[in-house]
């Protein structure tokens, strides 16, 4: 809400419609929610939904920027305050470890949304490629401030990805426990013991 006029911003609605959109298909899966119940669960007009957002395909798109934001922010907090490079990289596990136990998780939201519309959707895909990628760089950058080179980035991007899957579908929050203590082993011996 705008504080002088009292009137809802367009910045109010959209934000109300992606977070609205975010929790329905994060909750139930994109294909099982349509626009109608985001427009219900949100609050704004059908006509107010599709002048946002022309159609499902873009708010989507806007949902997982929305996430990416989301995910970025969750992780440069959890490496906040963590001076230590080697413990920079574990502490990767100890966000995933956090976002596991709680209790809407389903997941990953760019792989669930690869998994139901990768294949039709190539601007999901590439959103969902995007997301991944920046993911792997970011360990890259933190692998290389440690001393470790690209293979031990990419084993450990595939960990912590390995963990978010194995979490999901087993219903196993343990898993970035077990992905840290495999990641430990990892980094000593890439870069020795300390």
């Amino acid at each position: 809400m705008t504080r002088a006029t009292g009137q809802t911003t367009t910045t109010d609605v959209r934000d109300r419609v992606v977070a609205t959109a975010d929790a329905l298909f994060y909750a139930r899966g994109i294909q099982a929610v349509g626009m109608d119940e985001v427009r219900t669960a949100a609050g704004v007009s059908l006509k107010r939904l599709y002048a946002e957002f022309p159609g499902k395909e873009a708010l989507v798109l806007a949902v997982l920027d929305a996430r990416h934001g989301i995910w970025e922010a969750g992780l440069s907090g959890a490496l906040s305050g963590v001076d230590d490079p080697r413990e920079r990289l574990l502490a990767i596990f100890d966000f995933l470890a956090e976002w596991f136990t709680d209790d809407t998780f389903r997941g990953c939201g760019f792989i669930n949304a690869f998994g139901e519309l990768g294949a039709t959707s190539p601007a999901v895909a590439d959103a969902v490629r995007v997301h991944k990628q920046s993911f792997q760089d970011h360990v890259a950058r933190l692998t290389a401030d440690a001393g470790g080179d690209q293979a031990l980035a990419a084993q450990l991007a595939l960990l912590a990805e390995g963990a978010q899957t194995t979490a999901a579908i087993a219903g196993r929050a343990d898993a970035a426990r077990q992905a840290r203590a495999a990641a430990e082993v990892l980094i000593d011996a890439a870069l020795g013991a300390r």
